[in-house]
């Protein structure tokens, strides 16, 4: 854990990991699937290794990415039915 970019992915990773707990043992959500969480592990794994790498506005564009579509798709804190 060297640069930010290790962090920063750390940190939203364990949002999308305790969120997909979290829903897997409560009521289930429609549309909900474990397959929509891997687009967001895959967005931070690529987004530390690019800024790892130097490529630093396409890490920085990788990591608005994930977390926009952690907002838009799996929306954390919304109770759906």
């Amino acid at each position: 854990m060297h640069t930010p970019y290790d962090w920063i992915t750390v940190l939203l990773f364990g949002v999308i990991a305790s969120l997909f707990l979290q829903r897997s043992v409560g009521p289930e959500v429609e549309g909900d699937t474990p397959l929509a969480y891997l687009p967001p592990a895959a967005g931070c794994a690529l987004a530390n290794l690019a800024g790892n790498s130097g490529y630093h506005p396409g890490a920085i564009l990788l990591l608005f990415a994930t977390i926009t579509y952690v907002v838009l798709r799996l929306r954390p804190g919304a109770f759906r039915r």
